[in-house]
């Protein structure tokens, strides 16, 4: 992916993943082709657990992503979100 390859990384580095999963087949698309291990990948329930509301996914995946991390002693994580009209965008983290 390019997030990773911009900061040099692997999707081995990355601790926790929080794929923001509207659609349930995206999120196992996404983790049969990077090769998620399912024991990082939306370890306490994703989106389709919370529901989809407009606007909120993204932030709750990401401050979902940082306590976990801080909990598991995490030093990458990633979230995607979605951006409304089929588009996406991920995020990041370096966790402290």
């Amino acid at each position: 992916p390019k997030l990773l390859a911009r900061h040099g990384l692997k999707v081995e580095d990355i601790d926790l993943w929080e794929l923001n999963e509207a659609f349930a087949s995206q999120a196992l698309y996404c983790q049969r082709r990077l090769g998620i291990p399912n024991e990082r990948l939306n370890v306490n329930g994703g989106a389709i657990s919370i529901g989809h509301p407009f606007g909120m996914t993204g932030a709750r995946l990401a401050g979902h992503l940082l306590l976990e991390g801080r909990r598991r002693k995490a030093k990458y994580g990633v979230v995607t979100m979605c951006i409304a009209g089929g588009m996406g965008a991920a995020g990041l983290f370096e966790i402290y």
